[in-house]
């Protein structure tokens, strides 16, 4: 690379990546309330729980944050499938969204969610480090606040969970998803 030559990044997260089917019954099930708040409607096909987001990596550095993803899994094996249920839409004001939250966040979600930040910043990488608070963003930009509404029939279940590449667009946010790691197996003991 020459002088003055910017090293080629990669936009990256680790996120939960639900199937079409459970996008879209997220997607039916908020509709109304995406229209009552003015926001812009987030596509479905980008539908997603963001477990720790790592913004700008190095491409060279890419493989090293797939080899996090999957000694986490490998260490992180679960017995069954994690399952969200979505039963609240809610407006988050200091990001301007519209987010649909789980009504139970499962324990181990969590410990998913700390064992990704804490390994890739151990590597050296700077993931975002505030609270996890486990959401889908259904609307951006929301022009006007709307009360918390009951979503129903929204249950996402999870046996794997993604690396994805962001990339921004005039059109908005375009997401590919990089590696998929299993989370289910044989129980390994955490350290």
């Amino acid at each position: 690379m020459s002088v003055g030559q910017r090293e080629p990044t990669r936009r990256l997260f680790f996120a939960l990546w639900p199937d079409a089917e459970a996008r879209l019954a997220l997607a039916r099930a908020s509709r109304k309330a995406v229209r009552s708040c003015g926001g812009r409607p987030v596509p479905p096909e980008n539908a997603h729980v963001t477990l720790a987001f790592l913004g700008s990596v190095a491409e060279r550095r890419v493989a090293e944050v797939d080899a996090i993803g999957r000694n986490t899994a490998s260490a992180f094996a679960l017995a069954a499938p994690l399952t969200l249920s979505f039963g609240t839409l809610v407006h988050w004001a200091r990001g301007e969204i519209l987010a649909a939250v789980v009504d139970e966040e499962p324990q181990s979600l969590q410990q998913l969610a700390a064992a990704l930040k804490d390994a890739t910043a151990a590597a050296g990488f700077t993931p975002d480090l505030k609270p996890f608070r486990p959401h889908v963003t259904v609307a951006r930009k929301v022009a006007h606040r709307i009360a918390p509404s009951v979503l129903t029939g929204v249950t996402w279940c999870f046996d794997t969970f993604a690396l994805v590449a962001s990339r921004t667009t005039p059109a908005g946010s375009v997401y590919s998803v990089l590696e998929s790691y299993l989370l289910v197996g044989e129980q390994k003991s955490r350290e």
